[in-house]
């Protein structure tokens, strides 16, 4: 999550929260198919990370300890963990964040064990051969109430629905738009002190990508969708407010009335087929293309049967 000034220089921590700033479009880097395909293995090797934790969650088991997992899977596939080390009050010290319940996001693992009945957001990223790959997701820690469950499938909806929007839509607000309504509609509510992202070479590059829409951001922030553009989508959604505030280890985001909270993230291209989840599964059509030896897709990918 981006903190971003009203100034053209980058901020000192980009995971502090957000302001309005008028975005300088000539800085939305439009990817090559062949720059794509590189961030797609990126994007693989964060999908295994957090599915390789993922399997791990289960009550009694500790936030550092899953932070151990994902640090050691990332040595061995010899990629940087992109979260380590972001600069802060104290610099962050691990290679994801767990947010547990009520808090949103930047959660730092440690030695707290999840208990039945908690959810879990798990958030990770990492940069191989010089391009990154971001996502996140939330996890039940064994069984959970219904109405937590419902707060995770709704967050979940609200990234799938944008993902389906990038074909259809052709400015983000209009996906930033139906993506608040579709939250509201089901009684949460989305957060606006932290928002999605541009990523390429660096973790955090223009434009900020918001879930919601206003009139101030409306004004002088607004991109198009089109061919090569590389965006970290991540809603969060509270169960109560969408007010968060600040734990005093200067990281972890908390929902302001202690309500839950979930949080879903992929890294997406956009190509001149539709687009491509970086960070999602093996076996999608456009993998036939983007990860073939030559790297350069000269077609559109066969039909899905």
């Amino acid at each position: 999550m981006e903190k971003v000034s009203r100034t053209a220089s980058p901020p000192e921590n980009p995971w502090l929260g957000w302001e309005y700033r008028t975005v300088e479009r000539s800085r939305i880097i439009l990817r090559s198919n062949r720059e794509i395909a590189l961030m797609r293995r990126a994007g693989l090797v964060v999908w295994e990370a957090l599915q390789l934790a993922a399997s791990r969650i289960q009550p009694g088991v500790s936030t550092g300890e899953l932070d151990t997992v994902i640090e050691q899977f990332f040595q061995h596939r010899k990629a940087i963990p992109l979260f380590k080390g972001v600069p802060g009050k104290v610099p962050f010290p691990a290679v994801c964040c767990t947010s547990i319940n009520e808090e949103v996001v930047h959660g730092i693992p440690g030695p707290r064990r999840l208990a039945e009945g908690d959810i879990l957001s798990l958030d990770t990223g990492c940069k191989l051969d010089g391009w990154c790959g971001d996502a996140a997701a939330t996890y039940p820690a064994g069984p959970i109430q219904p109405e937590l469950q419902r707060l995770i499938d709704v967050t979940k909806a609200a990234l799938d629905l944008a993902i389906s929007l990038l074909a259809k839509k052709k400015f983000w607000s209009q996906i930033a738009a139906d993506m608040a309504d579709f939250v509201r509609s089901h009684g949460f509510s989305v957060v606006e002190d932290f928002v999605g992202h541009g990523i390429g070479r660096e973790m955090h590059e223009e434009p900020q990508v918001p879930n919601f829409v206003s009139p101030k951001w409306l004004r002088n922030n607004d991109f198009p969708i089109r061919p090569g553009l590389v965006i970290a989508i991540e809603p969060m959604v509270n169960m109560g407010t969408k007010r968060v505030r600040l734990m005093p280890d200067h990281w972890t985001q908390v929902t302001a009335d202690g309500k839950p909270s979930a949080h879903f993230e992929h890294t997406v291209a956009i190509t001149e087929w539709g687009p491509y989840v970086l960070t999602g599964p093996p076996g999608q059509p456009l993998d036939e293309l983007f990860l073939s030896p030559q790297m350069e897709p000269k077609g559109p990918p066969a039909p899905t049967k």
